[in-house]
């Protein structure tokens, strides 16, 4: 397939897709064309968005490719939406962020790190889909396990769990990012994924992008 015409194809699948797409429902798609080339021609794309100044860009977020408006157009976006910033309450982060970096845990896991009731915010990270059961633990009770969602990285605009910050020495109470050193970023030929790379991990979940209607994400995960 010739390769303008791809480019084209990938971006009008991507600017309808109100989720992320997968290099591999791309190549299903596509058909005569391999990973790499697909990933080749979201590059390309973003580089003809970013040289004319476009308000948006493809971001690899969630296990696939979508179009994601700048966050700097959110306030104008939200007022032709009328619909208030989409942001979680404080409980709800402190909550969110233990199961993010201790998941698979349970209820009492949780309550023992943050020394209070976490029912109601459980329920609402649920009705939210950023958090899902994981099973149940087999003791006393079999009491359920929690861990995050497809749509919590989404939410955050992380490529995999691995992008979280990385923590200092876990203790209560300690939630603190730290940053992480550079390093090269490598494409498996097959999949035409990124391997983990170090970055600046501290940065991961502040700066992550817009969203498909242009609504700010949650900076501050204090």
């Amino acid at each position: 397939m010739d390769k303008q015409k791809a480019k084209r194809i990938i971006e009008a699948i991507l600017f309808v897709s109100d989720k992320p797409v997968s290099i591999m429902t791309l190549k299903d798609v596509l058909k005569d064309i391999e990973p790499t080339e697909i990933r080749e021609c979201v590059e390309e794309l973003n580089g003809e968005y970013n040289s004319s100044e476009r308000s948006f860009s493809i971001r690899e977020i969630a296990g696939g490719f979508q179009m994601l408006t700048d966050p700097v157009y959110s306030s104008w976006i939200s007022s032709l939406y009328k619909r208030p910033p989409d942001r979680l309450t404080g409980p709800a982060l402190e909550t969110l962020a233990i199961i993010a970096y201790k998941q698979p845990l349970t209820r009492s896991d949780i309550e023992i790190i943050r020394g209070v009731n976490v029912d109601g915010v459980l329920h609402t990270l649920e009705e939210r889909s950023l958090i899902k059961t994981r099973g149940r633990v087999d003791g006393p009770g079999r009491p359920i396990l929690y861990g995050t969602t497809n749509e919590f990285l989404q939410h955050f605009g992380l490529k995999s769990l691995e992008d979280l910050p990385k923590l200092k020495e876990f203790q209560e109470g300690d939630l603190d990012f730290v940053k992480e050193q550079q390093k090269a970023q490598v494409i498996d030929t097959q999949t035409g994924e990124l391997k983990t790379v170090e970055k600046n991990a501290a940065q991961a979940v502040e700066n992550a992008g817009g969203t498909k209607d242009g609504t700010e994400e949650l900076k501050n995960s204090n």
